[in-house]
């Protein structure tokens, strides 16, 4: 054995990559400013806040005050600009912006850490870029639900098949489909919302965990950041990630509606189905196969649930064991949740374009909403509406004409009256005005059904709230 003190030598368990041995692997496992760079602004604009309210209760200087606010302002057009140049060695964005500001400024830099610990500096800083996050969700979320009532309103009397266990079920129309997508993403940006009115509390005065004896103005913090009012309890400040694991749950519910219907646009984009046509600018063809137009766009749509819903599960496992406050393993929230709203906006915009940019194709759909004995449904409604028979007679009875229409090998409205009254005499020509998808469709006129008119009731209701 070697008794070498080359760093080399006496580390190779460590590789190549950590030749200075366990000072390496600890910088590199400790440093953050890789990704939590992507804070900057939020934290710029939080110690401008907190130097302002440092400044306005006396803590320091009106001059440092000043010195301090405008060494911020030129570091932010610095980082903006491309110029500013981020150091693994000082960890974090905290400590990187910090570091400038005393280059700049000299030792009125030192005295904007007054009353604030970077545990609350940190909650400051992630909860005000989660609620931007959340405001441009809101917004993607919004954008997809208008084109959805674009579709809706266009195809309010397309008739389509409805489909239950993917098997054709009674005819609908397509503008009532696409309003059942109205209501899933309506409901996730009503979760947008409550998680913004949740996280709408400033972290920033809660200090390590204990708070500070500095009297400090921890409500003008807060109007100057934007937020209703600060947090109540300084443990649980530095402490709750909430905000970041409520925003993780919101986008996987919004990813796995979005994967819903990009699982329908893959199915109703094949040949065998054919009920919309996607563009060429969400499409792609096959390097071998020169036929293939493959529905790329639709398909990484939902692949990127997986993704989400991955970081959702780590965030979770991360947080459920840490006793109270704060704990190193919380750097590892940033990640998760910074790549879930990329993959989210992503997903966002392709499902809104490819909602407004697809064709669709009615003919298709309506040839295919009047097979599958799709009016049978209506044969037994008739039985119970018009010839008073209870309707799990009413039942039995139509399942009479559907295995006869099968043996047939036609559809219930090819039956001729005769062939319909053999399996009870009470049915009466008038049966053949409810056996067509039209009639059908059109009679659903309870509240919320797939009637044409009860569907455009929907769209004007929604368009007032969008």
């Amino acid at each position: 054995m070697s008794d070498s003190k080359d760093p080399k030598a006496s580390n190779q368990m460590w590789g190549g990559r950590f030749a200075s041995g366990p000072a390496a692997i600890m910088e590199e496992i400790n440093a953050s400013i890789d990704f939590d760079r992507k804070l900057y602004a939020q934290d710029i604009r939080g110690s401008i806040a907190h130097a302002a309210m440092l400044g306005n209760t006396g803590i320091i200087s009106a001059e440092d005050c000043d010195k301090i606010t405008h060494g911020l302002n030129t570091i932010l057009s610095e980082i903006e600009s491309g110029s500013f140049v981020f150091s693994r060695r000082l960890e974090d964005i905290h400590m990187n912006i910090e570091s400038r500001l005393a280059e700049l400024i000299g030792p009125a830099a030192g005295r904007l850490h007054t009353a604030r610990s970077r545990n609350d500096q940190v909650a400051l800083d992630f909860r005000l870029w989660v609620k931007e996050e959340l405001q441009r969700t809101e917004a993607a979320l919004s954008g997809l639900i208008g084109a959805f009532l674009d579709r809706a309103e266009e195809h309010a009397d397309t008739v389509m098949p409805g489909f239950t266990h993917l098997q054709t079920a009674q005819p609908v129309t397509f503008g009532h489909h696409c309003m059942a997508y109205v209501e899933m993403f309506g409901r996730d940006r009503q979760r947008v919302r409550h998680a913004i009115e949740h996280l709408d509390e400033s972290p920033i005065g809660a200090a390590a965990l204990a708070g500070t004896g500095f009297p400090i103005d921890r409500h003008m913090t807060a109007k100057a950041l934007g937020f209703r009012e600060p947090t109540r309890n300084s443990i649980d400040t530095v402490s709750d990630r909430d905000f970041a694991l409520e925003f993780l749950s919101i986008a996987a519910i919004a990813a796995t509606h979005l994967s819903r219907i990009a699982e329908e646009i893959v199915i109703w984009s094949t040949p065998q189905f054919g009920f919309v046509r996607l563009s060429d600018a969400f499409s792609t063809g096959s390097s071998i196969m020169p036929q293939k137009k493959n529905p790329d766009a639709a398909e990484l749509v939902r692949a990127k649930t997986g993704r989400i819903n991955g970081s959702l599960v780590a965030l979770l496992t991360i947080m459920k064991g840490l006793p109270l406050a704060y704990s190193k393993d919380m750097q590892e929230d940033k990640e998760q949740v910074f790549d879930a709203a990329e993959s989210l906006e992503l997903a966002l915009a392709a499902m809104t374009g490819m909602v407004r940019d697809m064709t669709i194709r009615a003919d298709r759909m309506k040839a295919a909403a009047g097979t599958g004995y799709s009016t049978a449904t209506d044969l037994a409604d008739w039985l119970v509406r018009e010839a008073g028979l209870p309707f799990r007679d009413a039942h039995h009875a139509t399942g009479h004409a559907v295995a006869l229409a099968e043996k047939r090998g036609c559809e219930l409205a090819d039956l001729s009256l005769a062939d319909l009254q053999a399996i009870n005499p009470a049915i009466t020509d008038g049966i053949f005005d409810v056996l067509t998808v039209e009639a059908s469709v059109a009679s659903r006129q309870s509240f919320g059904g797939t009637a044409p008119s009860e569907v455009r009731k929907q769209i004007a209701w929604w368009r007032a709230r969008n």
